[in-house]
């Protein structure tokens, strides 16, 4: 699992940073890509990446700001043009079909596949065998959601010397044991998994809060997170400016991050204030209170390991 930040700005575009948007490419055996956000050229940002927009099957809209959204028709458009044509799943507040069909209706444009709409609120919103995401309101200007992603627990490696110890055929038996189910062999032999199979490997936790001052839902959501990414779009000592227009600091992004267990912080959405050279101090602010806390710039990616026993 690999997470890409394609746009780590806030507001609008600058030379070396784009508005925002990331992307959550999911590993084996799905290897499809989902999206949070879509600010004005993020298409152009895919292309610097290995990331494939055909490979789109899902993006989560945190709230209507520009920023966050005006990139999102002509990634739809380009979607059609480069064989992505399964159905996309598209969640947002209130008010995002509205928005995108208005947008596609007017420019004539043309979408090959089905777009399934999804105004979230509150609770689970999106739900498949291996992943369940989760959305919950936060405060800022807008309404606007932060979604908290739950990979389900993964089979342990199966003892393959051992089932053959034990007279198991290579086949369909083997895949039942690795999903937890005890088999009798055709002698009356009783195997079971928990015999022949590792512990079950648990889930990754991802958090991705949208635009928000401090706030309850936010803890939440990161509570116990492998990951959470949260906006900072201003500095320490900024706080009331910050809360004035919905967001938050370096510093409570990490107290957020602290106070939920969270076991490591990438923070983005830094204001147009801020050059790239600002990122180093931005970040030794928030490691103040959560060492685990780094400063996303664009084109910024990691690899999310599956959490340690």
């Amino acid at each position: 699992m690999e997470i890409w930040f394609l746009g780590t700005g806030a507001g609008r575009p600058m030379k070396h940073r784009n508005v925002t948007s990331i992307a959550l490419r999911l590993p084996d055996p799905d290897c499809s890509l989902w999206m949070f956000d879509a600010g004005e050229g993020t298409q152009h940002q895919l292309m610097h990446t290995p990331l494939k927009l055909n490979k789109l099957e899902a993006l989560f809209v945190t709230h209507l700001h520009g920023d966050h959204t005006y990139g999102i028709p002509g990634l739809l458009s380009t979607r059609s043009y480069v064989g992505g044509n399964g159905p996309l799943q598209l969640f947002g507040p209130p008010g995002i079909r509205e928005m995108i069909e208005t947008a596609l209706t007017l420019s004539s444009t043309r979408i090959d596949y089905e777009i399934t709409y999804h105004e979230v609120s509150e609770g689970i919103v999106y739900k498949t065998e291996r992943y369940t995401v989760e959305a919950l309101p936060l405060e800022h200007r807008v309404p606007c959601f932060g979604y908290r992603i739950t990979e389900c627990e993964s089979p342990g490696k199966l003892n393959v010397e051992r089932l053959r110890q034990l007279g198991v055929p290579a086949g369909p038996l083997f895949g039942r044991i690795k999903k937890g189910e005890d088999i009798t062999l055709p002698d009356g032999t009783l195997v079971r998994a928990a015999d022949a199979a590792g512990k079950p490997q648990c889930g990754r936790i991802i958090t991705i809060a949208g635009d928000t001052k401090p706030c309850d839902n936010a803890l939440r959501l990161a509570q116990n997170a492998d990951l959470l990414v949260h906006e900072a779009t201003f500095a320490a000592g900024q706080e009331e400016k910050a809360h004035l227009y919905g967001h938050s600091t370096t510093v409570e992004a990490a107290t957020t991050a602290r106070n939920a267990n969270a076991k490591k912080l990438i923070m983005t959405h830094f204001s147009t204030r801020f050059v790239d050279e600002d990122l180093a101090g931005l970040e030794e602010e928030a490691r103040t209170i959560f060492p685990e806390s780094y400063a996303a710039h664009d084109l910024y990616h990691i690899e999310i390991p599956r959490p340690k026993e």
